[in-house]
């Protein structure tokens, strides 16, 4: 399954990686409460969030960067990409259909990125 949110905010690729690193996530996202743990070395480390805690990977690709949860049984990812007017946030899972409560969940986590992302101060320029 995939969900998506477009978040108003004019940002480069190199922007988007340099400012959402691993010790910065509870900043970009009020659905992770916590970074428990970083490893710079590794790009990696654990997180607490609203589905407890999770090993979280990072890694820069074009566009902006992916997050991966190893351990996640639905092996949930997130990316945040820069376009010519927005921010992308693409998160996906590998299940067809899942109960309404996670899917509930998912949802909240991908718009609190997306209003996480469009806070003032995150980016080197303004919000659209």
């Amino acid at each position: 399954m995939e969900f998506f949110a477009t978040a108003r905010l004019l940002a480069t690729p190199d922007q988007l990686r340099d400012r959402i690193t691993g010790p910065r996530l509870a900043d970009c996202c009020d659905a992770i409460d916590r970074v428990l743990d970083w490893r710079e070395d590794l790009d990696a480390g654990e997180i607490y969030c609203l589905w407890g805690q999770f090993e979280v990977r990072r890694e820069p690709i074009r566009g902006g960067v992916r997050f991966t949860l190893p351990g996640c049984p639905n092996a949930l990812a997130w990316t945040v990409t820069a376009e010519s007017d927005a921010v992308i946030v693409h998160c996906t899972i590998n299940r067809t259909e899942h109960d309404p409560d996670f899917i509930e969940s998912i949802e909240t986590f991908v718009e609190d990125w997306r209003v996480g992302l469009e806070r003032p101060g995150l980016t080197a320029r303004e919000t659209l």
